[in-house]
């Protein structure tokens, strides 16, 4: 969807010299894909994501968007076919919101009934109640609120191709990774492409199918977030990524991508001894006790019943937490050491045990990709 080859870009200084902003930059950001370009302040990122609208003329190279070459397109008409949304948001101050979001729609001869109904579906779209703010100018939104209808004013006129030069960079952390969040729900619904500029290797991790990583105008790695993380090309790669990169890992994984499926389970009428048979039958040391309908109840850990005898209800143990089989490997980590346990019931939407999780196979999970690395070299 978007294709640059060799694209590069020389900013003339005044004592005649020239600087080179992007030097030579090949990549391909693929149909419904998000990609983040990153890296150190200078190093040509927000360079070139400009060079695709053509905000800043290119030097030399070739852009292509959804198979179209830029330099054959008036670039107005490109600008008005590519979403873009910047960290100052931009809204009109003297327009509404709902004008505001309907400018491009306007410009573009939209029928105005059919612009206003999208402006209240996107609105809808990031939790915010068109019948609240529709009407309501910029200076009555607080920042993070201004910042979604900055997000969805890009969308209005359902470009197939959206530009973001650090959208949530000025935001607070907690309104910060209410709106990601939000985004990335609302991107699994639209399924478009996206070029991100962020300075953030949390952010670039949480929201990116592919990490463009920049240094001194040169594209020195594209790769996926667990590739990035997993195989950095090179010391400076690694240094970006942070020391701690096996852990930021754990925000990649899904929990039912890592758990022990859910055959082992017991009921409050099993006898104990069935409990204990089956521990003792895969090797582990806890058991999940779950309702008439599956939903997870308690549990009961083997030490605790070597000699027992009755009901699981008689030697239960109420769950510590459980985890959702969507959350991440972090949050799931996470509860272990709040509840200071190795392992974890996983659950589904309505509370039905689904498998469990431990520290063991987390750590085997994490483990793989780098297993797989060395196995690939040799």
């Amino acid at each position: 969807m978007i294709k640059l080859e060799k694209l590069s870009k020389v900013f003339e200084t005044p004592g005649g010299g020239s600087v080179i902003a992007a030097d030579q930059v090949s990549m391909e950001v693929n149909e419904g894909e998000i990609c983040v370009l990153l890296g150190p302040s200078g190093c040509g990122k927000t360079t070139t994501l400009k060079m695709i609208n053509a905000l800043i003329p290119k030097t030399s190279g070739k852009i292509t968007v959804a198979g179209r070459d830029v330099d054959t397109l008036n670039p107005v008409e490109l600008r008005r076919s590519i979403g873009y949304v910047i960290q100052q948001i931009g809204l009109f101050p003297n327009m509404t919101i709902e004008d505001n979001i309907c400018v491009v729609p306007d410009l573009l001869g939209w029928d105005r009934k059919k612009s206003r109904s999208r402006a209240g579906d996107l609105l809808e779209m990031v939790n915010l109640d068109p019948a609240i703010f529709l009407k309501r100018f910029p200076k009555e939104l607080s920042g993070g609120q201004q910042q979604r209808v900055g997000v969805i004013r890009a969308l209005a006129a359902d470009p197939p191709v959206l530009l973001m030069d650090e959208p949530f960079g000025a935001i607070d952390p907690i309104n910060r990774a209410v709106i990601q969040d939000e985004f990335l729900k609302m991107q699994s619904e639209i399924r478009k492409t996206i070029a991100f500029v962020s300075h953030d290797i949390d952010e670039a991790i949480k929201m990116a199918d592919k990490v463009a990583i920049f240094k001194d105008g040169k594209l020195v790695q594209y790769a996926s977030p667990d590739d990035l993380l997993a195989r950095p090309v090179n010391d400076f790669v690694t240094s970006f990524v942070g020391s701690d990169r096996t852990l930021k890992r754990l925000s990649l994984l899904r929990v039912g991508e890592v758990m022990h499926g859910d055959q082992l389970r017991v009921t409050a009428q099993d006898e104990v001894g069935k409990a204990r048979h089956l521990m003792q039958e895969a090797g582990h040391k806890n058991i999940v006790m779950v309702g008439p309908q599956g939903r997870a109840r308690g549990f009961l850990h083997l030490n605790d019943i070597l000699e027992a005898r009755g009901t699981v209800a008689e030697h239960h143990n109420a769950l510590p937490s459980t985890v959702h089989v969507k959350d991440d490997l972090r949050t799931a980590v996470s509860k272990m050491f709040r509840h200071d346990v190795s392992w974890l019931a996983c659950v589904d939407d309505d509370g039905f045990f689904k498998g469990s999780i431990t520290q063991r196979a987390i750590s085997h999970a994490l483990g793989a990709t780098y297993r797989d690395s060395a196995e690939a070299a040799e």
